[in-house]
């Protein structure tokens, strides 16, 4: 598989599990319809449908398309990491029980490990 060239910002998140500052990210207010891809091998991982508002300051997804996002206990042993499950490209956190939404599930993920392809207006 070809992976896509990562700038150096992108690397360190993505291959070295790093974070962007909060209320940075592209996609943090991003509203337009498509899919958000993984920024270093272009899997699909989230429907923009599943995005809302967690007020967190990264972009958060409250599912996650099937087979797309692998979880990885943490170092810290208090998180759980997201991987592409392609590429293994770190993506963010996932927390559970915090009532966001009806699936109670928030994917926090750094919009610097994404890509968004727009729906198509067929």
């Amino acid at each position: 598989m070809q992976y896509k060239q990562l700038t150096s910002q992108e690397a360190q998140v993505i291959l070295h599990k790093g974070t962007e500052y909060p209320f940075t990210g592209i996609y943090n207010d991003h509203k337009a319809d498509g899919i958000y891809k993984c920024k270093q091998c272009g899997t699909p991982l989230f429907k923009s449908e599943t995005k809302f508002n967690s007020r967190s300051g990264w972009p958060s997804f409250d599912e996650a398309l099937p087979n797309a996002v692998k979880e990885i206990p943490d170092i810290d042993g208090k998180r759980t990491e997201i991987v592409c499950a392609v590429c293994g490209g770190h993506l963010g956190h996932v927390f559970r029980g915090e009532g966001f939404t009806e699936k109670n599930t928030r994917h926090c993920v750094n919009s610097i490990s994404l890509d968004f392809e727009p729906k198509s207006k067929e």
